[in-house]
């Protein structure tokens, strides 16, 4: 028995086309949801799915295992709303799901969409994801982002491509660009970590540097550009957030609730 377990806020644009794309493969769908608006709890219904209300946000890490604790099946699939599985994907997760042998935990490559593009470089790929795992053999971390699954066993790599659509469009590109540099700088904050105005600015430019150059994001054309840019961006603002809050600003991202996923 395969469960697939999503968690959601306001992701009513997503959830139906990632549910629809385990039609067939899924035998339980569990979407655990953080007060988004009727849309969304209504797509999930429709699919079927078991849907699993809470009115907190413990972060991306504590909220996954909230869907894994109410998952039945003997293996599980983690998906984020803007995820897709292809049909050459799902058939290859059915013929290893009748014959796992020893391993726990398979990792999918995950191909992602920048502002109209697929991309092969630049960092972005292949881009391994654990998600595909035996229920008892594995726990998301308690990160509160850039959660990862700790699994206890060995793993494995399937061939087929998962798709990510993370970036539609730039406005979606500056919403997360400013949400996750506010949450990776409070994680590394709270870990001791201190930057400087110029520090900031270093660190905005090796961003742009290792993967325009290094990570060979120019044969990503236009979009590796922009996503070089952002990249950049995205690593100063982290470190200026940091600079912030050793003057006493507080950042309130992670109390207000989810951050959009991607």
């Amino acid at each position: 028995m395969l469960s697939v377990i999503v968690i959601t806020k306001d992701e009513a644009r997503n959830l139906d086309a990632c549910l629809a794309s385990v039609a067939g493969l899924a035998n339980e769908i569990v979407v655990v949801d953080s007060g988004s608006t009727a849309a969304t709890q209504d797509i999930a219904r429709r699919h079927g799915a078991i849907l699993v209300e809470t009115t907190d946000w413990p972060g991306f890490g504590p909220q996954k295992n909230r869907a894994l604790d109410a998952a039945r099946g003997d293996w599980v699939l983690s998906l984020d709303a803007d995820e897709r599985l292809t049909p050459e994907l799902a058939a290859e997760i059915r013929a290893v799901l009748s014959a796992p042998g020893d391993t726990i935990s398979f990792a999918l490559p995950r191909l992602s969409w920048y502002c109209g593009r697929f991309m092969r470089h630049s960092g972005w790929f292949p881009d391994h994801v654990d998600r595909l795992f035996r229920r008892d053999s594995a726990r998301f971390s308690d990160a509160k982002v850039h959660e990862r699954l700790l699994p206890r066993g060995p793993t494995a790599r399937l061939a087929n491509h998962l798709l990510h659509y993370s970036f539609r469009d730039f406005s979606s590109v500056l919403k997360k660009v400013d949400a996750y540099s506010t949450a990776s700088a409070e994680a590394a904050f709270a870990r001791g970590r201190r930057s400087s105005v110029w520090g900031a600015l270093g660190h905005g430019l090796w961003a742009f540097i290792r993967t325009y150059v290094f990570k060979a994001g120019l044969l990503d054309g236009s979009q590796g550009l922009a996503l070089a840019i952002s990249n950049a961006e995205g690593s100063y603002y982290r470190y200026v957030k940091i600079w912030l809050m050793q003057q006493g600003q507080p950042s309130a991202t992670l109390r207000d609730g989810p951050l959009p996923q991607g």
